[in-house]
């Protein structure tokens, strides 16, 4: 199949973290998108989508912004006509395991129903010209489950998720399948390991740790902290989600993932050493702050993916190492913390002390 070429790009989730990334990439100046005519960027703004996290983007004539929920058929409807969509990536998700745990039903809406409504309005509105169009539903390696101390995740990984949110998002992905399957939507579907880099909402543990550490405050640390994940910068990911856009062949999946694995517990002590170094603290001194916490319900053990088929298939490779861009990241954080504050929330704070309470 040949190379697809977008022009019209819908961004669902597009001031969200992974979204705000991918949309400044395909707005950048001289980039590998700079044939696209308009960037259209769709998020419902909830506690973990910012407009300032696309600061510096908004002046670009290209990009449009609609403040609109994925499940607002009428809303989605007047996007893909309004502006002639012919591309779509579908990051618009509830994505933090925790909160799945504490409130499925928000995860079942816009994950399951609104993926629903996303996909049915653009096979409706695209149903005479289906080879000119792509559809990116774009997911998480947590559909697979979890592993024990060795093997990797394929695209034949039978699925077997374990909370909420990987259930969520696992029905997603057999609904985009099934639109291909059914009505031949020309759907890519891409599952990817966790994700780090700037404008990620100092909820997730990266950022977390960072802002706690800064702080002075604890570093909270599930059980005995020896859950294992595989950490991709969010640059590559969006080179691999191009990547599957312009050269993925409709129907199929392509994993993502880098191969810089680590336990949880030796992310933070390393996060912390970088904080250390940055601040010019002496070593040690905010690893005294990690405290074990009681741990996640039905936490899974280790995440890995094998990418041979995206390397094989996209020529996609990772490029950013992990040792390296956390320290990078770490500085990011560092220099922005009027962007730390600008996305604090009260419901950030009600999140923190209900699943770390005595801590803050």
């Amino acid at each position: 199949m040949g190379r697809f070429e977008p022009r019209r790009l819908l961004i669902t989730g597009g001031a969200g973290f992974i979204g705000s990334n991918l949309t400044r990439r395909m707005l950048a100046a001289g980039g590998e998108a700079a044939g696209l005519e308009k960037v259209v960027v769709l998020d419902a703004l909830t506690y973990a989508g910012h407009l300032a996290n696309l600061d510096g983007v908004t002046s670009d004539p290209r990009l449009h912004w609609v403040h609109a929920d994925i499940c607002d058929r009428a809303a989605v409807e007047r996007v893909l006509a309004d502006h002639a969509i012919d591309a779509i990536f579908h990051l618009a998700a509830e994505s933090h395991v925790d909160r799945s745990i504490e409130a499925a039903d928000v995860f079942v809406r816009t994950n399951v129903t609104g993926t629903f409504t996303l996909i049915d309005v653009a096979r409706r509105a695209w149903a005479d010209r289906f080879d000119a169009t792509r559809f990116v539903h774009v997911s998480t390696d947590e559909v697979y489950g979890a592993l024990g101390e060795t093997g990797a995740f394929t695209e034949q990984t039978p699925y077997a998720p374990n909370s909420p949110y990987a259930a969520s998002k696992a029905a997603s992905d057999l609904l985009a399948r099934s639109y291909f399957q059914t009505y031949g939507l020309p759907v890519v579907i891409t599952n990817c390991c966790n994700n780090y880099g700037p404008y990620q909402l100092p909820e997730k543990l990266i950022p977390l740790m960072i802002a706690n550490a800064v702080e002075g405050k604890p570093l909270p640390v599930y059980g005995q902290g020896k859950q294992i994940r595989e950490w991709l910068h969010v640059d590559d990911h969006c080179a691999a989600l191009w990547s599957a856009m312009t050269r993925g062949t409709p129907g199929e999946s392509y994993n993502f993932g880098s191969g810089d694995e680590m336990s949880n517990l030796r992310l933070v002590e390393l996060l912390a050493d970088l904080v250390d170094d940055e601040l010019a603290r002496a070593r040690g001194t905010t690893r005294a702050l990690i405290k074990f916490v009681v741990d996640r319900k039905g936490h899974d053990f280790r995440y890995a993916i094998d990418s041979s088929k995206a390397r094989r298939a996209l020529a996609w490779e990772r490029s950013k190492v992990l040792d390296v861009k956390l320290a990078e990241t770490v500085r990011w954080y560092l220099a922005n913390t009027a962007w730390r504050q600008a996305v604090a929330s009260e419901e950030h704070a009600r999140f923190q002390a209900v699943h770390y309470p005595g801590l803050r």
